[in-house]
């Protein structure tokens, strides 16, 4: 059975870009390299595939020799991440592997402290800038808070509930899309951003030895970067609907299936903040542009795949979900970017 599929927003694409668009460089190869046509930067309701995301976090890195992406004054030479990773899984506790990854990772760069704060019950790691250049950009703010965050939960053996996100800037425009991401209270607007969880986590076990670092940073950008399962019930409902596949079951079939009422699975899905008919369209949707990106199938083919009763009922649907027609997914670029040269920002 075929994973869920999971797309990114552009707007994460477009945060991924801004440190080497900032400096004049061409975006354009980095695109190139992942597959994603520049064109859909431009659509705001666009998406790329998980896997386009993180081949653009790998061009980014491995062109300009940079873990953070040319988003700091100066280049975190690659291999800085596994540093800190390997430096704060030889620490006992999670709360001295906390301690160590925020005093190597200001070893390594001086535009941002890792802060370590305390609240009541809680503590949190925070961000402090001390460059202000390196403060204003929005998305080296989130991949901060979410890798150091996924860091520390790995750490402890792959759950660490956050209780709470904080952020020195006022919601963006795509703070729709933080729900899969930061999955916590979201406060915007506070004094420097922040995660935090509760206090007695600090003397949790650090739970990863040699061989568990080694496969953790075999794939460390898509554990750190992609979005992962929550275990909320909308999330079972996507994956019921995936399973049944090529079928498309309705509310009725699905919550039972699931063991409750269709009244119960509509009042959960509604604290989830969501609905049956919000996830049976963004499966869709995300079917849809994988398959775009990774096969030559007819529209037609896929209408059907995807329970629609034509092409122009999903062309439709399409452009309705991302802002674009379902052709400007197809991959293009495939011989761009194949020298594999480095890029100076």
């Amino acid at each position: 059975m075929p994973a869920v599929p999971v797309t990114i927003p552009i707007a994460f694409v477009q945060g991924m870009l801004c440190g080497v668009r900032s400096r004049g460089v061409a975006h354009e190869v980095f695109l190139a390299d992942a597959g994603i046509d520049a064109g859909l930067l431009a659509q705001p309701g666009a998406r790329v595939t998980a896997e386009q995301y993180v081949a653009l976090f790998q061009s980014l890195t491995d062109r300009l020799d940079d873990d953070l992406l040319g988003l700091l004054s100066r280049p975190l030479r690659r291999g800085s991440f596994a540093l800190i990773v390997r430096s704060a899984a030889a620490e006992d506790t999670l709360g001295l592997a906390m301690r160590r990854a925020g005093r190597t990772f200001g070893l390594l760069q001086g535009d941002v402290t890792l802060q370590l704060l305390q609240a009541g019950p809680l503590v949190g790691l925070g961000l402090r800038f001390d460059d202000p250049a390196a403060g204003r950009l929005v998305f080296l703010h989130e991949l901060l808070l979410r890798s150091f965050w996924r860091l520390l939960a790995w750490l402890a053996g792959g759950r660490l509930p956050a209780e709470r996100f904080d952020f020195a800037f006022a919601a963006p425009a795509h703070a729709g899309h933080y729900g899969k991401i930061f999955p916590a209270t979201l406060c915007f607007e506070q004094p420097q951003s922040a995660f935090w969880f509760d206090a007695r986590h600090l003397q949790q076990p650090v739970r990863q030895d040699k061989a568990s670092v080694r496969a953790f940073l075999t794939d460390a950008r898509a554990n750190v970067i992609v979005p992962r399962r929550t275990g909320l019930v909308s999330e079972r409902v996507r994956l019921h609907l995936q399973q049944a596949q090529p079928a498309w079951p309705d509310l009725g079939s699905t919550a039972a299936a699931l063991h409750m009422a269709a009244s119960t699975l509509q009042r959960r899905l509604a604290a989830d903040g969501t609905s049956f008919q919000a996830l049976k369209d963004a499966l869709r949707r995300d079917l849809a542009i994988v398959r775009l990106n990774t096969s030559t199938a007819p529209l037609a083919t896929l209408a059907e795949e995807l329970g629609f009763a034509d092409s122009a009922a999903f062309q439709r649907a399409f452009k309705h979900w991302t802002g674009s027609a379902p052709g400007a997914y197809r991959r293009r670029g495939q011989g761009a970017g194949e020298d594999g040269g480095p890029v100076t920002a």
